[in-house]
Order: C-alpha cells, then sequence, then structure tokens
C-alpha cells in the first residue's frame, strides 16, 4: 500500500484527534457537572467474543447492554473514552421524529412503512424517558422542546405538520404557537412562530451515556478505552486490529458516528462529519428567566441550528455556529458570547465559563443510516443533530438484528441515505462549500 504521509494519516483520522488528545474529555460544563468514572483498560492482546462493537457511545453502549443481557459475550473499545464523542458533549435535546417532516416520509415510503418509523422514535423517547426515571436519574429528564421559525413563511408550514401528527398518529403532545406565544416563552425578537412539543425534551448528555456504561457492563459488557481499532478483515469471524491487540468476533456493530476513521468505506461514504459548538454561561440566577419562562429547549428552522436550554444550576447552555472545517476555532468562547447578546440583549456582558466543540455525523438525507455492510457487521449513524433519543434506540435494534430480530432493523434500513459524491478524499472539501452556502442561505434569510 505504501507509506502514508502525515497529512494522509491526518485525513484517515478525521475528527478523531483533530482537536484534542487521545482519552482527554473536553473541557465542558457537561465534563464539570458529571461525576466522572475512572479510566478503563486498554486492549491488549488477542481476544475472542460474540460481539465487538466500535464505539462507546449511545448507540454502542445501548447494544452492548442489550446484547449481555441475552447471554452473549460482548466488547465494547473506544478510541478515546466513554461518551468522549457526540454522546457526551452534545445539547441534549430529545426530539420526536427524524430530522426530516414526516409528512414527507409519508408520502414518500407509505402510510404503513411511516407509521412503523414513527412509533421507532416514540419508542427511542420513551426509553430515554423511562431510563432517566429509573436508572439513570441524574441525567434529569426535562420535558418540552420548541422548534422556532426564523422567518414568517415558515410557520404555516409547521403548524402543517404538527397537524399531520395529531391528526394521523394521534400525537397531541404537539401544539402550534404563534409570534405572540413564541415570544412569550421565549425572550427574544428573533422568531415568528413554530410548534411546542412536551413529548419532547432534553438531558445531560454526559451523565446519562456513563450511566449507559453502567448499565451494559452491569449486564456483563466489557468496556475498552484508549483503543483505536485501526484495520477490519471481513469474514466468520470477523477480525479486528487495535494498536495492542487483535479482536475475533462473530458480529461486529459500527457505532463511531462522525468519529469514525475509514476502517469501513460503506460508512464512510454515507456519513460527512460536521463540528457543532456549545458555550456555557455563568449562572444567571433570576436573569434565567429573562431567557425562557420555563425549563424546556429551543432550537430554530435554520440549516445550521441555533439550540439552547438552561442548565440544572440555571446556565444558558447555547449552541450552533457553522463549521467550515473539522478543526475547532481558536476564541470559542468569545464569539459564541457574541451570538448570546446578538440574540438576548439582555444578557450583554454575561460571563462565558465554558466553551466546546463536538463532531456530529450527518447525511444527504438528514435521516439516519442503518446498514448491513457485510453478512456479520452492522452499523448505525448519521442522526444529523437528533441523534440522542434514535442513536440509542438505534443501538437497541442492531442488537435485535444479531439476535435475529430484524423487523425494527429492516425499516429503519429501508430509509434512503445516498453516498456522499468523491469519496474520502473530497469530504472535506465538500463540508467546507456545503456549510459555506447553507451558512450564507441563513444570514441572508433565504
Amino acid at each position: 500500500m505504501g507509506t502514508r504521509t502525515p497529512a494522509v494519516e491526518r485525513l484517515m483520522a478525521g475528527p478523531l484527534y483533530r482537536n484534542e488528545k487521545q482519552g482527554e474529555l473536553p473541557d465542558s460544563w457537561y465534563v464539570a457537572s458529571a461525576d466522572i468514572p475512572p479510566d478503563r483498560p486498554a486492549l491488549r492482546g488477542a481476544v475472542s467474543v460474540d460481539v465487538c462493537i466500535v464505539g462507546a457511545g449511545f448507540t454502542g453502549l445501548s447494544a452492548a447492554r442489550h446484547l449481555a443481557a441475552k447471554g452473549l459475550d460482548v466488547i465494547v473499545v473506544d478510541a478515546h473514552r466513554v461518551g468522549f464523542g457526540a454522546s457526551g458533549r452534545n445539547g441534549g435535546q430529545v426530539w420526536s421524529g427524524y430530522n426530516y417532516p414526516h409528512s414527507e416520509i409519508a408520502a414518500r415510503y407509505g402510510a404503513a412503512h411511516a407509521r412503523d418509523l414513527w412509533q421507532i422514535t416514540q419508542d427511542a423517547k420513551d426509553t430515554v424517558r423511562d431510563l432517566c426515571a429509573t436508572a439513570i436519574p441524574e441525567a434529569r429528564f426535562r420535558p418540552g422542546i420548541a422548534e422556532c421559525a426564523t422567518k414568517p413563511g415558515e410557520v404555516a408550514d409547521m403548524h402543517r405538520e404538527a397537524a399531520f401528527l395529531q391528526d394521523t398518529y394521534g400525537y397531541d403532545a404537539i401544539r402550534q404557537l404563534d409570534r405572540d406565544d413564541m415570544r412569550r416563552l421565549i425572550k427574544t425578537t428573533d422568531y415568528y412562530g413554530g410548534t411546542f412539543d412536551m413529548g419532547a425534551g432534553h438531558i445531560h448528555p454526559l451523565r446519562y451515556v456513563f450511566g449507559l456504561a453502567r448499565l451494559a457492563e452491569a449486564a456483563g459488557a466489557r468496556i475498552f478505552e484508549r483503543t483505536e481499532v485501526h484495520h477490519i478483515a471481513e469474514g466468520d469471524p470477523v477480525t479486528l486490529r487495535t494498536g495492542k491487540g487483535q479482536i475475533t468476533a462473530h458480529h461486529v456493530i459500527l457505532a463511531g458516528n462522525g468519529y469514525l476513521p475509514n476502517i469501513n468505506r460503506a460508512v464512510t461514504a454515507k456519513i460527512l462529519p460536521a463540528n457543532s459548538y456549545i458555550a456555557a454561561t455563568e449562572p444567571l440566577g433570576d436573569r434565567a428567566k429573562d431567557v425562557l419562562a420555563e425549563d424546556i429547549a429551543v432550537s430554530d428552522t435554520k440549516f445550521v441550528k441555533t439550540y439552547y436550554r438552561l442548565s440544572d444550576d440555571g446556565r444558558l447552555l447555547y449552541g450552533g455556529r457553522a463549521a467550515y472545517g473539522i478543526g475547532f476555532p481558536k476564541d470559542l468562547a468569545t464569539e459564541m458570547g457574541g451570538r448570546i447578546e446578538k440574540m438576548f440583549p439582555q444578557l450583554r456582558g454575561v460571563r462565558i465559563d465554558y466553551a466546546w466543540g463536538g463532531t456530529l455525523g450527518i447525511t444527504a438525507t438528514k435521516l439516519p443510516a442503518i446498514q448491513r455492510v457485510a453478512p456479520n457487521i452492522v452499523s448505525a449513524a448519521g442522526y444529523t443533530g437528533q441523534g440522542v433519543a434514535l442513536s440509542g434506540l438505534a443501538g437497541k435494534v442492531l442488537a435485535e438484528a444479531i439476535a435475529g430480530q430484524a423487523d425494527r432493523f429492516d425499516t429503519l434500513a429501508t430509509l434512503d441515505v445516498p453516498d456522499f459524491p468523491g469519496g474520502l478524499l473530497l469530504r472535506d472539501p465538500i463540508r467546507r462549500l456545503a456549510m459555506t452556502w447553507f451558512a450564507l442561505r441563513d444570514r441572508l434569510g433565504l
């Protein structure tokens, strides 16, 4: 194959090591407000297992928990630590549905199939809510997401979509808001109306992923950190090589999402890594009511979404920003502070205590890519900003497929997720062009 140059090595690794050192969790409010578990060992030597899962986030840990509970010998390996990736640093929003209008899913895939797809998303939310109520209470599920129109013409479409969910699936947790309703709920003049979904909600994602790891280990799964898989040889069993070990497994789950290096081109071709950023202000105290009238999460309709909510200690957790490359900006706190003050002038001068970035996986259709890439290798990725609920349920669905119950896997695998053009070498230029274009559309209000 020849010798790879350092530049090619960085390209192949993608976001995996671009912004942080191996095994170091980000300097985020999530890390500061969670009980960090002790380091787990790296894999050394040769092991043989029933299932090897690559990626210790929501998808991988959910799959591990369910497979281990069935009595299978399961290991999870991660190049960094549990929760290092998007699962431990995202906006914490537990959405209904997909990042795609469900009325359009019904028109494209048929009413019966769309109903099955909708039920999967409902099961995904129920799982998060139930685990937070029982096994992971520290994750603090709180109900309510407002989705806000940033252009007047979007409001009618959003209201029609809410009516579709109400009329077609009997989903009565969502209601329509006009501009005055939105201003009473969110103290900004940026929005023209939208919807409010009390069936959705928000959590502390890092505490949640740590809880999933705890449940997976209690079921019998083993987790190895600082263990990057750098080569997979397909077959029965599959052979996976790591820096200091080798794994043979009858089944493999690829669950690295936007952080997965180029170890399987069928996955890489469908997933475009993109960065998003979050800032946490100082605790706002009584000023919190000057931002949000209720303890809800908020997201807008821009392609490069702005999203925010209050933390359990009264900070504004404010996310968004266009990401033109995989490198994090140098003065993120100042930039995010300026965005906060522009939307909420009443917070002028607020201190930013934390600012961090993370990489998510997006797809060309914004629908998740659930696929069988070999007879005994399955993958789930590309949740496109709505993975807190979907990714954990996807892990369970992958576990079901390995155990011989593939109904829900087949339902999700029918979603149309084409490859991005250009392959690995053109992925970064495509990302830069796409994000520049969509950020320009957002600024111009197109």
